[in-house]
C-alpha cells in the first residue's frame, strides 16, 4: 500500500503529533508498505533531523505567534506535487489544520480516499488562549473532518465529542507505547539521589509548559512536606511556572532513554491538563510502572483505571491534585500496586499493535471506496 502521511508535525519537534506520525510511518515500512511524510520545515537552527523511516518532503514554515515551537506552513506547491509523484492509495491527515487542510483538498482533486486522525482539541485551546471562540474552533474541526472518508479520535471522549458536533464516520483508532523502552526496570536510584537528597517522594509532570496544560495546579503539591516535584519539558510558561512552583526542579526537554530513565524514577507521575484528546505521558508512566494522578477528563478517561492503577481528579482542582498526591506519597503499598497494575493494563498497546489496527482502517476505508465507486 501507498500512503503519503500529512502532518502538521514531525520529529524533531517533540509533540503527541510529530511521535504518532513517525511512529506510523516506522510501523508502516516495517510491514512493507510505502508511506511518504509531508511536513513543515522545523525551525532554522534546530539541529540536524533525526533519521525517518521514509522519505520526508518538508514544506516551508513559520513560527505560530506568540508559541515560536510550533511550525505553520506556508502555502507551497511542493504538497500536491508530491502527493502525484507518490501515487497514494490512501492519505493519511495526522492532526489537519492547515497543512491537512491543503492536504484533503488535494486528495479529493486526486480521487484518493482520506483517513484524518483528530489530535488536538482546538476548541479547548480557543477557550484557553482566547477566551471565547470555541463554537468557531467546532465549525473548523467539522468543516474539515466531515471531508475526510474516517476520522479516527484517539479516545472514547474525543470520538463522542466529535459525534456530538456533528462529525460523521468517527472510529476509535487509540496510540501505541514503546514498552521496552519505557519500563520499571529504567528505575535510576542515582537520578533520584540527584533529584531528591533527602529522600523526598518524587512526583513528576512531563509535557509542553503552556496555559493549556494547567502546570499551575501543582503549586499545592510544592507545599507537600516530603515531596519533590519534578518538571520535565519545555514552553512558553516556563518562566511563570518557575515562579508558581517553589522548589520544583525543570529539566527542560527531555527524550529516548533519558526520559525512559526519568519516568520509572519517579513515585508518582501527575497530569494536569484538562484538554488532552489522548495523554502520550500518561501511557509511558504506565509503562514505567508509575501510577498516575490525572483530571477525570479526556485521554485519561480511557488510560487510569481510578483506584487500581491511579487516581482520577476533577479537572482544574488544585485542591483535588494536593490531596490525590498526598494520599498517594503516604502510601507505598498502594503506590507499588497501582504502578504494578499500570504497567500490566498497557503490555499489549505496543506501537505494532496499534499500528496493524489503523492499517485495517485503511482496508477498510479502500473496502468502502471501491463499493461506491462500482455502484
Amino acid at each position: 500500500m501507498r500512503v503519503v502521511i500529512v502532518t502538521e508535525s514531525f520529529p524533531p519537534d517533540v509533540n503527541g503529533v510529530a511521535h504518532c506520525a513517525f511512529q506510523t510511518a516506522r510501523h508502516l515500512v516495517d510491514r512493507g508498505h510505502h508511506p511518504l511524510v509531508v511536513a513543515p520545515a522545523p525551525a532554522p537552527g534546530t539541529g540536524p533531523e533525526p533519521d525517518a523511516p521514509c522519505q520526508v518532503v518538508r514544506v516551508p514554515s513559520l513560527p505560530l505567534p506568540g508559541y515560536p515551537q510550533v511550525r505553520i506552513a506556508l502555502p507551497s506547491r511542493r504538497l500536491a506535487a508530491a502527493l502525484v509523484a507518490h501515487r497514494p492509495d490512501v492519505v493519511h491527515l495526522a492532526g489537519p489544520f492547515v497543512l491537512g487542510v491543503r492536504g484533503m483538498a488535494a486528495a479529493a482533486r486526486l480521487g484518493v480516499p482520506a483517513v484524518a486522525v483528530y489530535q488536538t482539541d482546538l476548541a479547548g485551546y480557543a477557550r484557553t488562549y482566547m477566551g471565547a471562540g470555541e463554537a468557531a474552533a467546532w465549525r473548523r474541526i467539522r468543516s474539515v473532518h466531515a471531508a475526510a472518508d474516517r476520522t479516527l479520535a484517539p479516545s472514547s471522549a474525543a470520538r463522542n465529542d466529535l459525534e456530538e458536533h456533528g462529525v460523521p464516520r468517527v472510529a476509535l483508532w487509540p496510540r501505541g507505547v514503546d514498552t521496552v523502552r519505557f519500563r520499571p526496570d529504567r528505575r535510576d536510584e542515582a537520578l533520584r539521589r540527584a533529584l531528591a537528597p533527602h529522600g523526598e517522594r518524587i512526583v513528576g509532570y512531563v509535557g509542553r509548559l503552556a496555559p493549556e496544560k494547567q502546570v499551575e495546579l501543582l503549586s499545592g503539591v510544592c507545599g507537600l512536606p516530603g515531596v519533590r516535584v519534578v518538571v520535565v519539558g519545555d514552553g512558553p510558561s516556563r518562566g511563570q511556572l518557575a515562579e508558581a512552583l517553589p522548589g520544583a526542579v525543570f529539566l527542560g526537554r527531555r527524550t529516548g532513554g533519558e526520559l525512559a530513565r526519568i519516568h520509572a524514577s519517579l513515585d508518582l507521575f501527575v497530569h494536569t491538563g484538562p484538554f488532552e484528546t489522548f495523554c502520550q505521558t500518561v501511557q509511558e508512566a504506565m509503562a514505567s510502572g508509575v501510577p498516575v494522578v490525572a483530571p477525570a477528563a479526556g485521554g485519561p478517561l480511557d488510560l487510569v483505571a481510578h483506584g487500581r492503577t491511579g487516581l482520577l481528579v476533577p479537572p482544574r482542582d488544585a485542591g483535588a491534585v494536593r490531596e490525590a498526591v498526598r494520599a498517594l506519597a503516604a502510601d507505598p503499598a498502594r503506590r507499588a500496586a497501582y504502578g504494578a497494575a499500570a504497567r500490566a493494563s498497557v503490555e499489549g498497546r505496543t506501537w505494532a499493535a496499534v499500528g496493524d489496527q489503523l492499517i485495517d482502517h485503511y482496508d477498510q476505508v479502500l473496502a468502502a471506496r471501491r463499493t461506491a465507486v462500482a455502484a
